[in-house]
């Protein structure tokens, strides 16, 4: 039983290292490479860079088909793989045996047979379903830069004056809520106690109009 993420020291102090205690967002990038530059920045001009983390997110797989797999290319394939592993078993038994190329001679050629078996088979099982070779990986198709939240506004001003930012990083960090528009009452501020419901604009009974 594999130890749970608490009880791991290692795994706390590795999850400790890829979090901040209050992340607020610098810019997103479209590339990996433009959030890593917009960090190299940051290092280059003494901004203390242990506040700071790229996130990557809109997590996707993406698959590249690599060729068409016919019988002939599984077949030497398992073959090429099974003498490389002979070969490889045999170095090891020609040192206590005493053999030599006979004992490695012979591993590649068992290697070799078995490698072709366990392909051909492993292709036959599959039915034609996936005549193809290809290579997958999960990649990100959006990058984060994040900081501390105290040293957000200097982030923002140092990539900002060297052009770093782009469009995206322009926008307004949505970790501050917007200011109110001027001349209006903070949003969480409620009307003065007793002020009338009828409006800021009329008067008491039995006052005169200031207006007048």
């Amino acid at each position: 039983m594999s130890p749970s993420p608490i009880n791991n020291p290692s795994a706390a102090t590795m999850a400790e290292r890829l979090t901040l205690e209050w992340p607020s967002s610098v810019a997103v990038f479209d590339q990996y490479a433009q959030a890593q530059k917009a960090v190299d920045h940051l290092a280059d001009n003494a901004f203390p860079v242990q506040n700071v983390m790229i996130v990557g997110t809109d997590l996707r797989q993406v698959e590249r088909v690599t060729g068409r797999l016919t019988q002939q290319k599984v077949a030497l394939g398992g073959l090429a793989s099974g003498m490389w592993m002979g070969l490889f078993v045999g170095l090891i038994f020609s040192i206590f045996d005493g053999q030599g190329m006979r004992t490695i001679i012979t591993t590649v050629l068992f290697g070799a047979l078995f490698g072709l078996v366990w392909a051909l088979l492993g292709y036959a099982f599959t039915r034609g379903k996936r005549d193809f070779t290809s290579v997958s990986q999960v990649v990100a198709t959006k990058y984060e830069v994040l900081v501390e939240h105290q040293v957000q506004a200097q982030a923002r001003e140092m990539l900002r004056g060297a052009g770093l930012l782009g469009a995206q990083g322009a926008m307004p960090s949505q970790d501050v809520p917007p200011a109110p528009p001027t001349g209006q009452q903070p949003y969480d501020l409620a009307p003065p106690t007793g002020s009338d419901s009828t409006g800021s604009g009329a008067t008491r009974a039995g006052e005169d109009d200031p207006r007048r």
